[in-house]
């Protein structure tokens, strides 16, 4: 099990994900943005539109994840 943070993964808070895989804790992070866009959270709306501009640029979004497989990859497992 891994753990990563809402701001690890581009988002605006502390809030921990924990997942055994990259898949399971980039799906915890979807359901937690999409609760915060319904809050209307303004940090996380901002947080949204950088992603937004990343998919608007070619091949930046597919790096990013990259990056982010990668940063997870590293994690130690904390159990």
């Amino acid at each position: 099990m891994k753990s990563m943070t809402c701001k690890e993964l581009g988002g605006a808070c502390d809030f921990v994900f924990q997942a055994e895989s990259f898949e399971e804790i980039a799906e915890q992070s979807k359901k937690h943005g999409m609760a915060m866009f319904q809050q209307g959270d303004t940090a996380h709306l901002e947080a949204m539109n950088k992603m937004r501009a990343l998919m608007n640029s070619p091949g930046a979004m597919e790096e990013w994840f990259a990056e982010k497989r990668r940063e997870f990859d590293a994690l130690p497992d904390n159990g």
